[in-house]
């Protein structure tokens, strides 16, 4: 029998998230408040929202997953990776192409890499989704900044007492050599890597609900990329059973055409876009 409800956020981190001050730990080493290392335009008003709809709504959600992305610090995607054909660093949002690193205006640090970084930039390119951009070290594991946004940790951990159940946690990106911003699935799949390939068990079990509702950060990036792999993906190809929370996602500043085209796509394929205040009446219904 299917379950009713499977509520899947998508990387509701505090390094994604536009914390204000007091809602930030101290750092020791620095005697100063902790900084989200990429923080989203409206993101901590977006996982409020979210934990508040946890809250009024979680007894009509059978299950929770939360997908988390969890880097090392030395990634394709990091500036500690690259330098410049001049030996210098490479700033943070620098987009880099594999004719560019051919023509040595970027490289590896590690000399050695060099193939494999353009392997990886060839089949990035063919696939036709992203360029690879350097983003500011995010999400390290281990780090402040890979922890849940307090609101919604609490929140889901109310849930759990209450239901005496587990949230799901899912970690995508460890994996050095290829960017993954869809919690399904990287960029490149490492050949020999499985938590790269397609994750078909988990989209077949989120397929299990009869409403999956989505929300997290960004919607132009992690968001965007997770859902349109699980619409993708959908064994019973029921995309009716979708459901963006447009009220729990923003997008990176810069890209929000990329989120609004996101979205429209989604639902011209079926997906139902929703606020929470909408969506709470459903989910206590189901209570």
């Amino acid at each position: 029998m299917s379950s009713r409800t499977t509520l899947l956020i998508i990387d509701p981190q505090n390094d994604f998230c536009d914390l204000p001050e007091g809602w930030r730990a101290t750092d020791p080493l620095r005697n100063a408040p902790a900084a989200p290392a990429l923080p989203v335009s409206g993101a901590h008003a977006d996982m409020l929202r979210l934990a508040a709809l946890i809250d009024a709504g979680g007894d009509g959600i059978e299950r929770i997953v939360i997908t988390l992305d969890s880097h090392q610090r030395y990634d394709i995607a990091h500036p500690t990776f690259w330098q410049t054909g001049e030996g210098e660093a490479v700033n943070p949002f620098t987009a880099i192409t594999a004719a560019e690193v051919r023509a040595g205006r970027y490289r590896p640090r590690d000399a050695t890499a060099l193939p494999r970084t353009l392997d990886y930039l060839d089949a990035l390119e063919q696939a036709g989704r992203y360029t690879l951009m350097v983003w500011p070290v995010h999400c390290e594991v281990g780090s402040w900044g890979h922890n849940v946004h307090p609101a919604v940790k609490a929140a889901y951990n109310r849930w759990e007492d209450r239901r005496l159940g587990v949230v799901q946690k899912v970690s995508k990106g460890s994996n050095p050599w290829t960017e993954h911003y869809s919690a399904l699935q990287a960029e490149v799949p490492d050949a020999v890597d499985a938590d790269t390939q397609l994750n078909t068990a988990l989209i077949a079990s989120l397929d299990e609900a009869e409403r999956i509702v989505i929300a997290g950060e960004a919607s132009s990036h992690c968001v965007k990329a997770t859902v349109e792999h699980l619409a993708q993906h959908l064994p019973s190809r029921r995309l009716d059973k979708l459901v963006l929370l447009t009220d729990a996602m923003s997008p990176v500043t810069g890209f929000e055409a990329q989120a609004q085209a996101f979205l429209a796509d989604l639902q011209r394929q079926g997906a139902r876009l929703a606020t929470c205040a909408e969506v709470l009446p459903l989910l206590q219904a189901d209570a």
